[in-house]
């Protein structure tokens, strides 16, 4: 008989990860009689812990990685730029364009051409910035009250500056993506505030992690049918792709960077 306390059953999920076992959420929410989502969350907290990969519908023991943190760090910053780069060369000359806060919007800055008539609105302070050193693109800062965990701002009256604004081309951080929920984050100020900028935006692009795919946030953001595009990394399995695709969401991968 298995215990229904979480940690002894996530104890139990890890001990079989560690023993290089695949795990899918249905069954092991049949076996311990929990919801899928009790399972999911037992597979976050291991996934956070470095004790499993997280896929569509479940997970897999962890790959060895011995390489040093600072080559981790690394290889993180190059696959956020390889997303910024996905997403920047989607850009057309004089678009005005609305980049969210989020490590790969941030990127996107730097892959943004030069004297090709752009403007960058933002309401991130480190965006901001960024756009200010490059001296070379206009920038438009969407004020409010500053949230000091992210250094953005995105209370009612930001998205009043959104709604009387014509955006071109926007770019969405992602939060959490799955393809029963769609897009969600885990602030409800930051919700609507991205919901005010996909309005006023003509394309819509979302951009996200590997990380943040088939999960879900509190705070719900858009459906498939409410972006133009989804940019994921180019690794990211099929599972995880066909049950987005099934849902309607026109995938990006940042191998392919087609002008939409």
């Amino acid at each position: 008989m298995h215990s229904h306390v979480p940690l002894s059953r996530r104890e139990e999920i890890a001990a079989r990860l560690a023993q290089g076992q695949t795990v899918e959420a249905s069954t092991l929410s049949h076996e311990f009689k929990v919801s899928e989502d009790a399972i999911r969350r037992d597979l976050r907290t291991l996934a956070a812990e470095g004790k499993c990969r997280r896929v569509y519908g479940g997970a897999l023991p962890p790959l060895k990685d011995e390489r040093p943190m600072s080559a981790k760090v690394v290889q993180a910053m190059a696959r956020t730029h390889e997303l910024a780069a996905t997403a920047a060369a989607t850009v057309l000359p004089g678009e005005l364009l609305f980049l969210d806060s989020g490590s790969a919007t941030l990127a996107i800055v730097d892959f943004l051409r030069g004297n090709s008539s752009l403007t960058v609105a933002t309401n991130s302070i480190d965006i901001a910035a960024m756009v200010i050193n490059r001296g070379d693109i206009p920038l438009i800062l969407v004020g409010g009250a500053v949230s000091a965990v992210v250094g953005a701002c995105f209370d009612t009256a930001a998205s009043q500056i959104v709604e009387e604004m014509n955006i071109d081309r926007c770019f969405i951080e992602a939060g959490a993506v799955s393809a029963q929920d769609g897009i969600s984050v885990h602030n409800h100020s930051d919700a609507a505030f991205k919901r005010a900028v996909l309005r006023r935006s003509r394309k819509r692009i979302a951009v996200a992690s590997a990380e943040v795919l088939d999960e879900r946030a509190p705070y719900r953001v858009a459906n498939s049918h409410e972006i133009d595009c989804l940019v994921v990394e180019k690794n990211v399995s099929t599972l995880v792709t066909d049950a987005l695709t099934a849902a309607g969401f026109i995938l990006m991968k940042t191998e392919n960077s087609t002008k939409i």
